[in-house]
C-alpha cells in the first residue's frame, strides 16, 4: 500500500542540511520564474540597463519567496492509495490502513455505541473543527474533533429528523417532532420556528445566511436566521420528500421527489427552476460535487446516476442502491447502503468514476447518513447504532485557508469572521443556476412590433424618402418623366427591408407549423391525406 503526490519530481524527504534546503528551494522556485533572464551585456543605454536589471532580480526574488510559501505554508501534498501488482485498492482494510498511519490519524477510526438512542445523523462545521450529532430518541451533541471531547449534549426528549450547523459552532438547528428549534453552543434553546411545521431536512446556505427546510406537507421554506424574516414559502405539489441537498456552487436547493423527478429551487420563485426525470422510481439520494456542475442521484431502480448540470445530461450510470450520497472536497462519492460503503472515484479524470474503497460495518448497523469531515482524510457515518468514523485516504483538502476556513481560529478571530460573513452576506436575489451572469449586461430582447406600428414605420420611411430632394441635372435629365421613376425606385428601395423581413418571419412560422405537424402521427384513417416528403 503506498500513497501517490502530485509532486513526484520533488524531495519528499526532510532535508538534514542547509545545501539541501538551498537545493531544493532552487527546484522549486524554476516554476515560479518567468522564462530565461534577458541577455543586457549588448545594451549601451547604462539606464535602461540598470532598470531591466533591477526587474529581473525583483523577478528572481518573488520567484524565491513563491518557493518558501510552497514549502513551508503548504507542507502537504493530496494523495491517494495505489494498490500494487494485481492488488486492489477497495480490498484493503479499515485495520491495514490503521496500522500504517501515525498515531493522530489513527485516533480517527472509533465506534461510538449508543444504541437506545440512534439512528443518529451527523454535520460538520466547514472547518472540520466541530461535529453535531443527533439521535431519533433526542440525543443531542457538540464534539471537538480536534482533541475528540465532548462540549455539551442534551436530551430533548422527542424525536429528532435532522440536525445542521448555522454560520459557526456557536449555534445549530434540529428538526424536531413538532418544529425546527435552534440551540446555542451551551445547549440553550434559543428560538422555535413554527412557521416550518413538522421538518424532515434542513438545510443551511452560508453565503446566503438563509435555513431552507422540508416539511411533512411537501412545503419547502426559506427564513433568513439574521432578520428573522421568511424569504419564501412555496408548495412543491410533488409530495412529502425528505431528500434534500443544496449545491455549494450557486445556492440552489434541490428536492428528491419519489416520481423520480429532482427540482431546484430559489427562493425567490415559486415553481422550481428546473425539473428534470432522473429514475423510474423514487429518488433516495441526492450529492452535489463542491464544483457544482456535478450532481449524483440515487433512486429505487438500483441506479446510481451520475449528471452533468451544464447539460442536465447523464455521463454515467452505475448499478447498486444507495440511502445516502456524499461528495468530499476532492471529488470521492461516498454511497451508503444497509451496513455497507462504497467510495468512488474518478481516476482517470475524464468523469469516469470507479469502485476505490469499501467497508462493511457490523452486522445489522443501518447507515441513515454520510458526511466527510472537511480539511481531514475522515468519512463520518451516522447509522443505527450510534456513529462511526473511518480513513479515507485522498478525501479532504490537505491545506487550508485560514481566511476561509481555520481549525485553529481563536474568539477574536471568530467574532471577526462572524462580522465580515455579515457585511458580505448575499441577497437571496443572487440565487440563480449560472451565479457568473451576476455583474453583466442584460440583453434587452427586441419586441416583436405589432401591425400598426410596422406600418408607420414603413411610411415613415417613405415620407423621407419623398421629403428628399434630387439634383437639378442638365440636358433633359431634370424632366418630369425622369424623376417620378427615380423617385418610385427609392420608395421601392425603402420599403424592400421591411417586406423582406416580414417574408422571412412568414417563412419561419410556416416552418415551425411543418414541424409540429411532421411530429404528429395521424391516426391510420387520415394518414392517405398527409402531404408526402419528395423523395430524393
Amino acid at each position: 500500500m503506498e500513497e501517490t503526490h502530485d509532486n513526484d519530481t520533488l524531495p519528499n524527504n526532510n532535508p538534514s542540511t542547509v545545501q539541501d534546503i538551498t537545493d531544493e528551494l532552487e527546484l522549486r522556485s524554476k516554476k515560479y520564474l518567468r522564462g530565461e533572464g534577458a541577455n543586457l551585456k549588448g545594451l549601451k543605454d547604462k539606464k535602461l540597463r540598470t532598470q531591466l536589471s533591477a526587474r529581473e532580480q525583483l523577478y528572481g526574488q518573488s520567484a524565491k519567496a513563491a518557493a518558501k510559501t510552497e514549502k513551508w505554508l503548504m507542507p502537504s501534498d493530496g494523495g491517494y492509495l495505489e494498490a500494487e501488482g494485481i492488488e486492489k485498492t477497495w480490498r484493503i482494510k479499515q485495520e491495514t490502513i490503521g496500522r500504517e498511519v501515525d498515531i493522530l490519524s489513527s485516533r480517527n477510526q472509533y465506534d461510538i455505541t449508543l444504541p437506545d438512542l440512534g439512528p443518529y445523523t451527523l454535520d460538520f462545521t466547514s472547518s472540520g473543527r466541530y461535529m453535531a450529532v443527533g439521535g431519533r430518541k433526542g440525543h443531542l451533541a457538540i464534539v471537538d474533533m480536534m482533541n475528540l471531547s465532548l462540549i455539551r449534549e442534551i436530551q430533548v426528549r422527542e424525536t429528532v429528523r435532522d440536525v445542521v450547523f448555522l454560520h459557526n459552532e456557536l449555534f445549530f438547528a434540529a428538526a424536531q417532532k413538532k418544529y425546527p428549534y435552534i440551540y446555542n453552543r451551551d445547549g440553550t434553546e434559543l428560538h422555535c420556528l413554527k412557521e416550518h411545521g413538522a421538518v424532515l431536512r434542513l438545510q443551511f446556505l452560508e453565503n446566503h445566511f438563509l435555513l431552507a427546510s422540508t416539511n411533512k406537507f411537501g412545503l419547502l421554506l426559506y427564513q433568513d436566521v439574521t432578520m428573522g424574516t421568511i424569504a419564501g414559502k412555496y408548495r412543491t405539489g410533488l409530495g412529502r420528500t425528505n431528500v434534500m441537498q443544496v449545491n455549494p456552487y450557486n445556492g440552489v436547493v434541490s428536492l428528491g421527489h419519489s416520481a423520480g423527478t429532482v427540482t431546484m429551487w430559489k427562493p425567490t420563485s415559486s415553481s422550481p427552476l428546473v425539473k428534470m426525470l432522473c429514475h423510474q422510481g423514487p429518488v433516495s439520494a441526492l450529492a452535489f460535487h463542491s464544483n457544482g456542475h456535478l450532481m449524483a442521484t440515487a433512486g429505487k431502480d438500483k441506479k446510481i446516476k451520475l449528471w452533468d448540470l451544464r447539460k442536465f445530461e447523464a455521463f454515467q450510470t452505475l448499478p447498486g442502491h444507495a440511502n445516502t450520497l456524499e461528495f468530499s472536497q476532492k471529488g470521492l462519492l461516498a454511497c451508503g447502503n444497509g451496513s455497507y460503503i462504497q467510495v468512488l472515484r474518478d481516476v482517470s479524470g475524464a468523469q469516469n468514476y470507479s469502485k476505490y474503497m469499501t467497508h462493511s460495518m457490523v452486522k445489522g448497523y443501518q447507515i441513515g447518513k454520510l458526511a466527510f469531515r472537511p480539511y481531514e482524510d475522515v468519512l463520518g457515518i451516522g447509522h443505527s447504532m450510534g456513529w462511526s468514523s473511518i480513513l479515507i485516504p485522498g478525501a479532504g483538502e490537505p491545506n487550508f485557508d485560514s481566511w476561509v476556513a481555520n481549525p485553529f481560529e481563536t474568539p477574536k478571530q471568530r467574532r471577526e469572521k462572524e462580522i465580515h460573513s455579515l457585511l458580505d452576506k448575499l441577497p437571496p436575489e443572487t440565487i440563480m443556476l449560472d451565479p457568473s451572469k451576476i455583474g453583466t449586461v442584460k440583453q434587452t430582447r427586441k419586441e416583436k412590433l405589432t401591425v400598426q406600428e410596422r406600418e408607420a414605420e414603413i411610411e415613415a420611411a417613405v415620407e423621407a424618402v419623398k421629403g428628399k430632394k434630387l439634383k437639378k441635372k442638365t440636358k433633359g435629365r431634370s424632366k418630369a418623366g425622369k424623376i417620378m421613376p427615380k423617385k418610385q425606385d427609392a420608395i421601392a428601395t425603402a420599403k424592400r427591408p421591411y417586406l423582406e423581413q416580414k417574408i422571412q418571419e412568414e417563412k419561419d412560422i410556416s416552418r415551425k407549423k411543418q414541424k409540429t405537424n411532421e411530429g404528429v402521427e395521424l391516426p391510420k384513417s387520415l394518414q392517405r391525406f398527409a402531404r408526402k416528403k419528395p423523395s430524393s
